[in-house]
């Protein structure tokens, strides 16, 4: 049997491991049984083919699965509490301006403050909700995105 046949076979057998186990670990194994599997093709001595798996291996194992563990366990953003109302949508209950009035945000009822201070903002406004400080939400006139 070839030496490069051998070393597709080991790349193999690690990688149908790696289908078992989701280590994440023996698929890089493998591309360094790849690596060797191609220096063998090349011609290349039994000494070399070993250092190709072992450069090829330790590269990987030290570049590549740092970032790919942090990709995998990263959890997606995800906004709760008042932190989850900045962006949405609120109506109006009564006039907001410097000083605080109502809006319904997602059919709660909040105080609220003009983000611009110098604003006032009649009841039955669509706003959107800059920000939340405390328990009172400042917002801004939803503009017309399409100006005439």
């Amino acid at each position: 049997m070839q030496s490069w046949t051998l070393w597709l076979i080991i790349a193999a057998v690690l990688g149908a491991a790696e289908l078992t186990i989701g280590t994440f670990d023996l698929l890089l194994l493998a591309v360094g049984g790849l690596a060797a599997a191609g220096a063998a093709g090349l011609g290349l001595g039994i000494g070399l083919q070993l250092l190709a798996f072992a450069v090829t291996a330790g590269a990987m194992i030290t570049l590549v699965r740092p970032v790919a563990r942090r990709h995998l366990t990263a959890h997606p953003q995800l906004r709760t509490g008042v932190a989850a109302l900045i962006g949405r949508e609120a109506v109006v209950l009564s006039t907001v301006g410097r000083e605080p009035g109502r809006v319904k945000i997602g059919g709660e009822e909040w105080s609220a403050r003009s983000y611009d201070p110098d604003l006032l903002i009649p009841a039955g406004t669509t706003v959107d909700v800059f920000a939340i400080e405390g328990a009172t939400a400042l917002v801004h006139p939803r503009e017309d995105p399409w100006p005439n």
